[in-house]
């Protein structure tokens, strides 16, 4: 069993259910909160800066810019997607996941494992994410985690077939999203930006997404449910 400090002010609201496996927290974070948890990403950006992945193969870069906090960050290349214990510029560790993301974790996922990756997507300037499976990770018992900050997004979410049927809905700032069990590899990914806010200094999105990444030991505990 793991252990995070509890200073979270209050417990978040009930999730709506999406579909089997989707859940999503309207405002689960307060403003105070968003704003908090914006100072902990711009500190950490300064140890493990933003920087633009390339895609397998071709090379091209990702319209997002992205880092990493955590003992694992998911990084991509001309290699291929991987994880890696080190930042691809710096060759140095990632941060922390700040206590208040475990918490969630904690409390919306209801896996006793901790996560170990928090992959940060800075989205800017028209930056999308097209369709994609999140499958790098062997602890598929673990659902996904997902934070978002600053301006809405038209998220879409499918099944496990790449061209099967799609929904669509918008993360605010403060909004909490969790996908697993039948909807572990489900395909998803950002279509457009609807902006406004300006919580993210320099204006966009920032997504906060916690996964584990390993399977845990023996004596861990599994999935709650």
């Amino acid at each position: 069993m793991w252990n995070v400090l509890h200073h979270r002010s209050a417990m978040i609201p009930k999730p709506l259910e999406l579909g089997p496996g989707i859940r999503l927290w309207k405002c689960a974070l307060d403003g105070g909160e968003q704003r908090s948890l914006i100072g902990e990403i711009s500190r950490a950006a300064q140890l493990a800066p933003f920087y633009r992945p390339r895609m397998p193969v071709s090379g091209k870069p990702f319209s997002v810019e992205e880092t990493n906090l955590g003992p694992l960050g998911w990084i991509s290349d001309v290699s291929g997607y991987r994880y890696s214990g080190l930042h691809p510029s710096t060759g140095r560790a990632w941060p922390a996941i700040p206590d208040i993301l475990l918490e969630l974790w904690g409390q919306t996922t209801g896996y006793l494992s901790p996560p170990e990756c928090c992959l940060v997507n800075l989205y800017r300037n028209g930056a999308r994410m097209g369709l994609h499976q999140d499958r790098e990770e062997k602890a598929l018992d673990a659902p996904v985690l997902s934070v978002s900050l600053g301006d809405s997004a038209l998220f879409r979410i499918g099944g496990t077939m790449r061209r099967g049927p799609t929904k669509s809905l918008k993360l605010d700032s403060g909004d909490v999203l969790t996908f697993g069990g039948p909807a572990r590899l489900a395909y998803h990914g950002i279509v457009r930006l609807i902006g406004g806010s300006s919580l993210v200094p320099g204006g966009g999105r920032v997504s906060l997404t916690l996964r584990r990444v390993t399977i845990p030991k023996t004596q861990d505990a599994r999935s709650g449910g």
